[in-house]
This record gives structure tokens, C-alpha cells and sequence, in this order.
């Protein structure tokens, strides 16, 4: 059955394909027969208790430099959609938590993925928080007296911004750095939430994994390694991506978090994990697809449909 699908997302013209899963999810779609609609956070819209965007009819193409055309704009009910697509970028702002309560109005008669009250309510670097004996040693405050506290426990830390994402903002303080209160200033400054201060795991030279989740069962995972000038892996910023295998250490952690998964109806998530330990739980719009399936992996596109299209059924 051919379904309607809207795709809320950055705008296509600013994506590269080469490495950007939502892309991936639409080539399978529009493969299958579905009938793509695009639209951007800032044409969504509701009155009188209508949800509804400023949607263009969406086709693409492999093809680097040409992967997109769009019809005209025109104002359509979601409602009136199967299946919408959850898939701007964060930060996870005020902006986006408004876009959830906007969709959870049509959800689950139209299907949004992933399910908008649960992307809400699991932030990927709180959420993770709900399996402590799976990831490092986490403190989360803007209290400086406790990230001193912390530093001074662990040395070796890294300092983020809770909803930050795609690397942004993550620093590595070394054992000794004399820069961390220059940061917190800084940080200060920047953030009104409070920031995430980890213990810095050295086996992240060894890579960063990207494993890929649908329905809450592992299928597919790419190494990101940092590069020799970074402590981030991320693959924007430089880091390198390599075929991997999972470890049972990690199939155990993926057993762990399956079911919670499941329960918050996550069709599609992207797990980091560092040695022996998951660092966060991405729901929001996890990348890795194209990568997998490039290193010989499967074809998480056509896997996500797959479980998509037995929802609507």
C-alpha cells in the first residue's frame, strides 16, 4: 500500500547525501512507491486544534549536487498523512519540544516517527541516564563547585552541552588543563540549562560506535574514529568512519535498552558506545544509515520501512 509521507527535516537543499540518513529513509520510501511531502519546523502550523504545514511534493535522486525536486507549496492537514517524519536537527530547544506538541495532536492516527511525546521526554543525554551501570561516570548541574568536585575525582573529563549535538561544544580537559573555569564562564554565558561533565574515556582513540537500532533490536553499527587533532569522533568534524562488529559487551547493552525502546514506541535510535560504555541514546534524528549499508552492512533503510509499513497495516 502506497502511503502519504511527510518529512519534517532541515531544508533538503542544505543536506549532504552522501552521509545523511533521513535522505536514505526517502530514497527507500519513494522506491517503495510512497509519495513524499517536505516541509521545514518553521511552516508548522495549528489552528482550531488542525495541525497542519506549508508542504512541497518531494522527489529525489542520487545524484550529488542535484538529489531534490519540490513542488509547490501548499498548506495540507498532517492528519490527512500516513506517516510523518520526525528529522529536523537538534538543539533540542524550546523550537523543537513545541514541534512535539504540535504532532502529538495527530499521533498515532498519523503515524510520527519517532513517537513525538517520547522524543520529548527522553533527551538523548538524560534518557541515557536511566541505565547508570551502561555508561561512564555522569554528573549533570550548573553548579561549578560540583564540576570542580568531579574533575577533581576523575581528572581526565569531557564537558558538553546537555543539548547540544553533532559534537558541538564538546571539550576535552585534560588532567592538569587550567582552562575549565574559563569554560564554565564561557558556558555560562552560552547555556541556560545545565551542562553534562563525563569522565573521559581513553578507549575513544579505539573509536566512537555508532549502532543502529529498529524496534529495539541492533542491525547494523559503524566505528567513528577521531582524528589525531580532535577528541570527537563525529564525522563532520573530521572523525573516520571504519567497518566494525558488534561486541557481546554491546549486544548486552542493546538487550538492556531494547524494551524501553519499545515501550516509548522508537522506531529508529543511534546508540554511541566507547569501550565498554554507552555515552547517549540518540531518538531525535539519528545518521549512520548510509555509512552501514557503504561498509557492507544491511540496508537499515529498507528495515525501517519495513517496520514502518507494519504499523500502518
Amino acid at each position: 500500500m502506497a502511503l502519504k509521507v511527510a518529512v519534517q527535516m532541515d531544508h533538503i537543499n542544505s543536506i549532504r547525501i552522501g552521509g545523511d540518513t533521513t535522505f536514505a529513509l526517502c530514497l527507500e520510501a519513494q522506491a517503495r512507491g510512497h509519495r513524499l511531502f517536505h516541509y521545514t519546523p518553521d511552516r508548522l502550523s495549528m489552528r482550531d486544534g488542525v495541525v497542519s504545514a506549508r508542504v512541497e511534493e518531494l522527489s529525489v535522486r542520487d545524484v550529488e549536487g542535484d538529489h531534490f525536486s519540490l513542488g509547490e507549496p501548499t498548506p495540507r492537514d498532517l492528519s490527512e498523512m500516513d506517516v510523518v517524519l520526525l528529522r529536523q536537527d537538534p538543539p533540542f530547544d524550546m523550537n523543537y519540544i513545541t514541534t512535539t506538541h504540535m504532532l502529538e495532536r495527530i499521533h498515532p492516527k498519523t503515524l510520527v516517527v519517532n513517537d513525538p511525546a517520547w522524543v520529548r521526554n527522553s533527551p538523548e543525554k538524560i534518557f541515557v541516564t536511566e541505565f547508570p551501570d551502561l555508561m561512564p561516570d555522569t554528573l549533570i548541574t550548573k553548579d561549578p563547585a560540583e564540576i570542580m568536585a568531579f574533575r577533581k575525582e576523575f581528572g581526565d573529563i569531557i564537558l558538553k552541552p546537555l543539548y547540544g549535538n553533532g559534537g558541538a561544544g564538546v571539550f576535552h580537559l585534560a588532567d592538569g588543563d587550567r582552562n575549565l573555569t574559563s569554560l564554565l564562564e564561557m558556558f555560562g554565558q552560552m547555556f541556560r540549562e545545565p551542562f553534562i561533565a563525563q569522565r573521559y574515556l581513553k578507549d575513544v582513540r579505539a573509536g566512537d560506535k555508532r549502532i543502529i537500532l529498529i524496534d529495539g533490536e541492533p542491525v547494523g553499527a559503524i566505528n567513528r574514529v577521531p582524528s589525531e587533532t580532535d577528541s570527537r569522533s563525529n564525522m563532520h568534524v573530521g572523525g573516520r568512519a571504519e567497518k566494525t562488529e558488534l561486541t557481546e559487551r554491546e549486544r548486552e547493552i542493546c538487550a538492556r535498552i531494547g524494551p524501553s525502546l519499545r515501550e516509548r514506541g522508537f522506531i529508529l535510535v543511534g546508540i554511541d558506545v566507547i569501550g565498554d560504555y554507552m555515552t547517549e541514546i540518540n531518538v531525535t534524528s539519528p545518521t549512520g544509515v548510509r555509512e552501514v549499508k557503504r561498509f557492507g552492512g544491511a540496508d537499515i533503510a529498507a528495515l525501517f520501512w519495513d517496520a514502518v509499513e507494519a504499523k500502518r497495516n
